[in-house]
């Protein structure tokens, strides 16, 4: 069977819970039909199979992701022990510092967000569970990416770094050199590089039984980011990512 062949099912599917979840409202099946360019009557029966098996939800007179789907979903993290492993050493820092804690993979050029611990007092994040954000420009990302050898980097990082904030680092060189630092000292690192007023700090943890290169962050505001909190917290989220690579990092 040639490697390039999909069952056109299973990619309309997709492409239905692909709008579904991009979505912040239920999407009626005009919509969905002009987004996935797919004949109504095909629609119509997808919608029936996914709604059957609660991939997909009908409210009023739309579809939202469904409640079985996300019961799959969380059984992503469950495979390589890192939801309770996360957990565990994000309390403790939370506890301690009073800082929200994140953990992400990389996916090709993007650092993917799987959990996030939230601390006591709010923080405005970009760091919604499945979003993703250019591993150049995060400090997760750059964790990340920092663990990659040169010749994984030059497939890996697109020919043009984008740029998500006026301050998000778009020279290769200049990256390139920022990552030699984050492999010297462990520890990365963004300065508003994806959102004005936060400042985030990142620990590469390793990679899982599965293959997955995993790393934890915390983001700062501006107006908490004096020396001695700022070294408690980088010192914070190195030791929790310890902890965390103790449990699930492959030997």
């Amino acid at each position: 069977m040639p490697t390039d062949y999909e069952v056109p099912a299973l990619r309309r599917a997709h492409e239905i819970l692909r709008v579904l979840a991009a979505a912040h409202a239920p999407v009626r099946p005009q919509q969905l039909a002009e987004a996935c360019g797919m004949p109504r009557s095909s629609l119509y029966l997808l919608l029936d199979s996914l709604a059957q098996r609660r991939w997909i939800e009908k409210v009023r007179d739309g579809y939202v992701v469904g409640l079985e789907l996300m019961t799959l979903g969380a059984a992503y993290l469950r495979q390589d022990n890192l939801e309770p492993a996360f957990r565990h050493a994000a309390a403790l820092f939370v506890e301690r510092h009073n800082e929200v804690m994140q953990l992400a993979m990389l996916d090709g050029a993007d650092a993917v967000y799987l959990a996030r611990e939230d601390a006591r007092r709010p923080v405005r994040l970009v760091s919604e569970i499945g979003s993703r954000l250019p591993a150049h420009a995060c400090a997760l990302g750059k964790a990340l990416l920092s663990s990659l050898e040169d010749g994984e980097l030059d497939q890996v990082l697109p020919a043009r770094l984008a740029a998500v904030t006026e301050r998000t680092c778009t020279d290769r060189a200049a990256l390139l050199r920022e990552l030699e630092e984050v492999r010297r000292t462990g520890l990365a690192r963004d300065q508003e590089e994806v959102a004005a007023g936060l400042h985030c700090h990142a620990a590469y943890v390793g990679r899982t039984p599965q293959g997955r290169r995993i790393a934890i962050s915390s983001s700062v505001p501006t107006d908490r980011h004096d020396a001695a909190h700022l070294q408690a917290v980088r010192t914070g989220v190195a030791q929790a990512a310890r902890q965390i690579a103790a449990r699930v990092v492959a030997t």
